[in-house]
């Protein structure tokens, strides 16, 4: 079975996308948006999700959608979980439907 790459988080996507191209420092966006600096050095450094709130700030401030961050980070947690439960999983069997 081929190798997979590891999830791509929504906070290397925003340094790599927009801080990086846009010449954009944390605390340019954190004012942008209205958030403490912190919270986007935390996202850019990968140790916090992208919370509903951060993702309606960061689409009005970076003209993305809210949808874009939000769905970015469900699938980050999608492929970490699945990665991490992979065995549990394996072992779950389809539920049949009982004969009426």
């Amino acid at each position: 079975m081929a190798k997979r790459l590891p999830p791509t988080h929504p906070g290397e996507v925003l340094r790599e996308e927009f801080l990086v191209p846009m010449k954009l420092s944390a605390y340019a966006v954190a004012k942008a948006c209205g958030v403490p600096r912190t919270r986007i050095e935390r996202l850019i450094r990968e140790e916090t999700p992208v919370t509903a709130d951060t993702a309606l700030r960061l689409g009005k401030a970076l003209n993305t959608s809210p949808a874009f961050w939000m769905n970015m980070q469900a699938r980050f947690d999608l492929e970490v979980a699945e990665d991490a439960l992979a065995k549990a999983i394996r072992k779950i069997a389809p539920i049949k439907a009982a004969a009426a």
